[in-house]
């Protein structure tokens, strides 16, 4: 049923289809006009609507995403802090262990001492670990396509290495990515860092391109990854020098000595 206009006598009345004449004072069918009457509700496809429409779904998939990421924030933080100590673990030589094992392991360790050491925001730790004392260095540098960092553990002398765990953000996969894998990492067990100065002898270097450096102050690069093992040899470099800044060189150049007579350590 449809609603009709007459111009004629401006009265209104509804048909089934537009009449003839008018019902009421029989106009003819060209003084008649169907009334258009307005839907209600939005009109989904103007503008307004869309724009609307878009404005609301921004805001409610913002509010889960905000919400999904705090509830998540807890575990995710759990997680890097177990991976950290994995880390850590991992450069003292104690490796293999399972995750849910990680902080339980690491909680058995004592800490020696609680000097505070700094090397940029983060500090030297210093543990025990099967009845001998180790020290551990945090490392921070870049690699070919990003950040790289770890941990390097020295025994009591301050000056040999005891392990290494080295990990990167974006170095190429089977090269560069290769520094976080075990055996580059163990090629530095033994190593001397300093001469008897605290002149930084430790030295990342091409295979075969070591000159008279001494063995026991080089350690081959990743094969076909110069440019990162070019960052790893930086990073040591680096963060040995802020080491050796922080505790004084005068200090570890005594403690070195201590260490080596078998006095007791000076600090």
């Amino acid at each position: 049923m449809a609603k009709y206009l007459c111009k004629a006598c401006g009265q209104t009345f509804e048909a089934d289809s537009k009449p003839d004449k008018c019902p009421i004072c029989g106009a003819p069918a060209s003084e008649i006009e169907e009334v258009k009457t307005k839907k209600k509700g939005l009109d989904t496809n103007s503008n307004t609507y869309i724009i609307v429409y878009s404005i609301v779904l921004v805001v409610v998939v913002a509010f889960l995403l905000a919400f999904v990421a705090s509830a998540l924030k807890p575990q995710q933080d759990a997680n890097v802090k177990i991976d950290t100590m994995q880390h850590k673990l991992n450069a003292l030589n104690i490796r293999g262990l399972e995750k849910s094992d990680v902080e339980a392991k690491y909680a058995e360790l004592k800490h020696y001492s609680k000097e505070t050491i700094l090397i940029g925001e983060d500090s030297v730790e210093f543990f025990e670990v099967d009845g001998q004392r180790k020290i551990l260095v945090p490392v921070k540098g870049r690699g070919l396509w990003g950040g790289i960092w770890g941990y390097v553990a020295l025994n009591d002398d301050y000056n040999t290495i005891y392990g290494t765990d080295f990990q990167h953000e974006s170095e190429t996969a089977g090269l560069g990515a290769l520094i976080a894998e075990q055996p580059f990492q163990e090629s530095f067990i033994g190593k001397k860092v300093f001469d008897d100065n605290c002149n930084i002898l430790l030295t990342v270097v091409k295979k075969g391109k070591q000159g008279d450096i001494a063995p026991e102050n080089y350690v081959d690069g990743v094969t076909g990854a110069t440019l990162t093992s070019n960052g790893v040899n930086d990073m040591l470099k680096q963060s040995m020098r802020d080491f050796v800044e922080s505790v004084g060189a005068k200090s570890l150049t005594l403690h070195k000595e201590s260490t080596n007579n078998g006095k007791e350590e000076i600090k």
